[in-house]
């Protein structure tokens, strides 16, 4: 299906872009048909997912690929845990695709709205020190070219290439599948409380080392962290959920309903967040539950929001949090929202930010009719002075040239780029600064 007019704008309403034309394939096919028609015509090729990239990774001038139609499994084998999905799978899906073969993803990051293909395309992660991204879990694709070729990479057929594929930015083709090493399914322990910052960063190295998934959030102006742990079971563990009103409460009330509100009154006056920030962190947390993992790892989040991410070596993260705090009361900002913080294992996809390297992650936020500007180019400047590596589909400001000195393997990856797309038929303005043309 093609269509044109329309424009398209991002979750955050950072990005918007009224493409040449829009169209919606349905098989893989049918794309390689698309890129094909738009290198005849000389234009360019952007896949799109949820747009819920912070950055312009997603942004198409020339043609845009809808791949709403391109969704489901393809395969799964339940034996070896391998499942194939179609690029276009959303993640919230996933519980229902996988339930009939008892498996699940062995780790997830906290929204779900993505689909498999922009997760894993931009690096998206969850918590936990044994597990690394999304993209780790590639264990095959099928991608189509620059010329409109069909590329099938694995374990058995073009292997080098998977270090490239896996987190690949859109730059190297448009991916129409992708197989997935899986895990039976299991249930989750989650434990959330609130406890003194200081003792929080002060044991960080040991409680990421011994939970199986921790994470913690920091309301500015507070001396307070929540601090979540979550312990893996058996699939057959027994379960605890939340009621459905304990989740209205948690997630609908407090997280999103109470939450909007202060984020919209501090724009209205800053000077009352530190109050309200203080107060919402007495009502926050304190719960205890167990779960299917997705339930447990998920959350609906409906507060618009923008957000910068960067990941470190692991063991610097409380002194660049001390940092972020210190910076912030020096500079007597009024920030409405938490700092997260989690970890993960180090990995071998080239252009992941976990690359060689165990990391701890610190995502800044503002709400999205705030400036984040001044704040996060000044918290961007402690984190590369820590060796930062930015997260590539939340905001940054960083180059080319800068990343290359942050990526051992930055240049393997152009050259695969030269090799899948030498007319760069996948480039747009954020993968020219980033990746340079």
């Amino acid at each position: 299906m093609t269509a044109s007019g329309a424009v398209w704008r991002n979750w955050a309403r950072t990005e918007s872009v009224r493409p040449k034309r829009v169209e919606r394939p349905a098989t893989a096919g049918a794309v390689q048909r698309a890129v094909a028609a738009a290198a005849a015509s000389g234009l360019r090729v952007k896949p799109v997912g949820s747009g819920h990239s912070f950055t312009g990774i997603a942004v198409a001038p020339d043609v845009q690929l809808d791949l709403t139609d391109l969704s489901g499994v393809i395969d799964a084998d339940v034996a070896t845990g391998r499942v194939t999905l179609a690029a276009g799978t959303r993640l919230h899906e996933l519980p229902r695709l996988l339930a009939p073969y008892g498996l699940a993803l062995p780790n997830m990051g906290d929204i779900d709205k993505q689909t498999i293909a922009g997760a894993t395309s931009t690096g998206t992660h969850g918590t936990g020190l044994a597990f690394g991204g999304l993209a780790t879990q590639i264990v095959g694709a099928k991608l189509v070219d620059g010329a409109g070729e069909l590329v099938t990479v694995s374990e058995t057929e073009r292997p080098e290439l998977l270090p490239a594929v896996r987190l690949g930015l859109g730059a190297l083709g448009v991916l129409v599948e992708m197989t997935l090493q899986l895990v039976p399914r299991f249930v989750l322990h989650a434990v959330e409380r609130p406890e003194p910052l200081d003792a929080v960063l002060e044991g960080w190295l040991d409680r990421v080392r011994r939970a199986d998934h921790f994470d913690l959030y920091w309301f500015p102006h507070t001396d307070t962290a929540l601090a979540k742990t979550n312990t893996r079971l058996p699939g057959d563990a027994p379960r605890k959920p939340r009621g459905r009103l304990a989740r209205w409460v948690d997630d609908e009330l407090l997280a999103n309903g109470a939450y909007r509100a202060i984020c919209g009154l501090g724009v209205a006056a800053p000077a009352t967040t530190p109050f309200f920030a203080r107060k919402l962190d007495k009502v926050t947390g304190d719960r205890d539950f167990t779960d299917f993992s997705p339930a447990v790892f998920t959350t609906n989040r409906t507060v618009r929001f923008r957000e910068m991410e960067y990941a470190v070596p692991l063991e610097v993260v409380p002194e660049a949090l001390r940092e972020v705090r210190a910076l912030i009361e020096r500079r007597g900002w009024r920030i409405s929202f938490p700092i997260e913080v989690r970890a993960a294992a180090s990995d071998d996809n080239w252009l992941s930010t976990a690359y060689g390297r165990d990391t701890g992650y610190l995502a800044v936020h503002r709400y999205f009719r705030e400036d984040p500007g001044e704040y996060f180019a000044a918290v961007e400047q402690i984190m590369v002075g820590f060796g930062g590596r930015p997260h590539w589909g939340k905001l940054h400001s960083r180059t080319a040239a800068q990343l290359r000195e942050v990526y051992p393997r930055f240049d393997d990856f152009l050259l695969v780029r030269e090799e899948l797309d030498p007319e760069r038929r996948f480039a747009n303005p954020y993968l020219e600064r980033v990746l340079g043309a």
